[in-house]
């Protein structure tokens, strides 16, 4: 299976402008998708409640990564952004507080849409695996964090595991590739999820690129459910 990143990159956003209005319903039928991202969020480890920290939530789709960093930093200052407009749209119509703002703009060009740091934390939810470079998506990252900051990526992972392959494999062609099919009326999206997650980076060469990109402390931390061996969190910080 040959699979163009840059190429399959350029067209991720309208893929999912095509699909925004359903994406919610589709991901909620799948168990302990927010409870996951709520994990990830806990796991950039911050103080108390967030009060003073700016934390940014890079390729936030509808709201879901967002609401994960809200409830875990109820008065931490939130920038979410996404590339796709439609789900910006629909996380846009969510009820949110003033201190939650939406940018849309692709990861590689927050900066020229006014999206600058120093940030007091990172999540990058299903981000990584879309990026045309990932390891330069990273060093973008880490420019962004405030000295001592941590950078939480929640993604999935499967290269390194043939069992977490064959399962993850026979999840997308009997539940999500006919679900997103039946909803949508449309499966390309959830095909090229199927792809991307294959062609995506093993555990050790994904600490590798953020340990690479000058990160400290770089670790894994592990999903419960179907997920376990499949979705993980992976944890570093700027230094000092």
């Amino acid at each position: 299976m040959t699979f163009d990143r840059a190429r399959e990159a350029a067209e991720v956003p309208a893929a999912f402008d095509q699909d925004a209005s359903s994406y919610d319903r589709l991901v909620g039928a799948n168990p302990g998708y927010f409870d996951h991202l709520k994990r990830s969020a806990a796991r950039l480890g911050l103080p108390g409640r967030g009060a003073g920290l700016r934390l940014l939530d890079v390729g936030c789709g509808t709201g879901l990564s967002t609401r994960a960093l809200l409830d875990t930093y109820p008065e931490a200052e939130i920038v979410a952004a996404d590339a796709s407009a439609e789900m910006l749209a629909q996380a846009r119509a969510k009820a949110w507080p003033a201190t939650v703002r939406f940018v849309q703009s692709r990861a590689e060009d927050l900066a020229t849409a006014g999206v600058e740091g120093p940030f007091d934390g990172i999540l990058a939810a299903y981000l990584l695996r879309n990026l045309p470079d990932v390891s330069a998506g990273v060093a973008d990252l880490r420019d962004l964090l405030a000295p001592g900051a941590p950078l939480a990526v929640h993604e999935y992972s499967v290269a390194d595991s043939a069992y977490a392959r064959a399962v993850w494999t026979a999840v997308c062609w009997a539940i999500v590739i006919p679900l997103g099919k039946r909803v949508t009326g449309d499966a390309s999206l959830y095909r090229y999820l199927w792809r991307s997650v294959l062609a995506f980076d093993g555990l050790t060469r994904l600490t590798g690129r953020l340990s690479g990109a000058g990160l400290e402390h770089v670790h894994v931390e592990p999903m419960d459910g179907w997920q376990r061996g499949i979705v993980h969190t992976v944890v570093g910080l700027r230094p000092m």
